[in-house]
């Protein structure tokens, strides 16, 4: 460590220019000298949004089928909580988190791929169903629809030349498959059971014991 009393004369140096300091040249002012440490800040202002304006619009698009999903969910039910269908009730409103959080993460592609999350209106869905076979027959034909989506969201990354959102989407690819399975599999119990009470019961307790992933 230099001796305090060196520091003028060290100072010295600097301002006028000398061959043992590091970065010093003579005659060169301090403003000319390339300073001894630098850093270098990053700039977002004028950047170009990694997604397309395509890819964007779409992903969007599914981030609203899938808030409107959850929503479809949420009134199933409360319509099976109000009818004494506890277990029920609970399957589906995993069901219904479980659709939150794939809009959420969709958005979280959007915001990582430097776009824009834009919301849309949510549908309003029915408030009464006939039955439990009605509602898992609607929930089927509801997750295909959503498989067609995701499909086509795949395709629309394709045609954009989008890896990484290719890479994204294939999860969801993925996910469907088992919510049409589950679908399929409640379903076939519900036909098995008939119109048993009994059964209806049993089907009920079985769904109870669904948590949350």
């Amino acid at each position: 460590m230099p001796d305090p009393g060196q520091l003028p004369y060290l100072l010295h140096l600097l301002d006028n220019g000398s061959p043992g300091v590091r970065g010093a040249v003579p005659n060169q002012s301090a403003a000319q000298r390339e300073p001894l440490f630098s850093f270098h800040g990053t700039k977002n202002e004028g950047t170009t949004p990694m997604l397309s304006k395509q890819m964007q619009k779409a992903l969007n698009e599914q981030i609203s089928h899938e808030i409107n999903s959850a929503y479809l969910y949420l009134a199933m039910s409360l319509h099976s909580s109000s009818t004494g269908l506890p277990g029920f009730a609970t399957w589906l409103r995993v069901q219904w988190q479980e659709e939150l959080s794939h809009a959420m993460k969709l958005a979280e592609i959007v915001h990582d791929r430097g776009g824009r999350v834009s919301l849309q209106a949510v549908e309003k869905p029915p408030a009464e169903f006939k039955s439990p076979l009605e509602i898992f027959h609607l929930v089927l034909a509801h997750e295909q629809k959503v498989t067609a989506l995701i499909n086509k969201l795949y395709e629309t990354a394709l045609k954009e030349n989008d890896y990484a959102t290719q890479v994204e989407v294939q999860w969801f690819i993925k996910e469907q498959i088992e919510e049409e399975k589950n679908a399929v599999t409640i379903l076939d119990q519900l036909r098995m059971a008939g119109e048993s009470g009994a059964s209806l019961m049993m089907v009920d307790r079985a769904l109870a014991a669904r948590a949350a992933r």
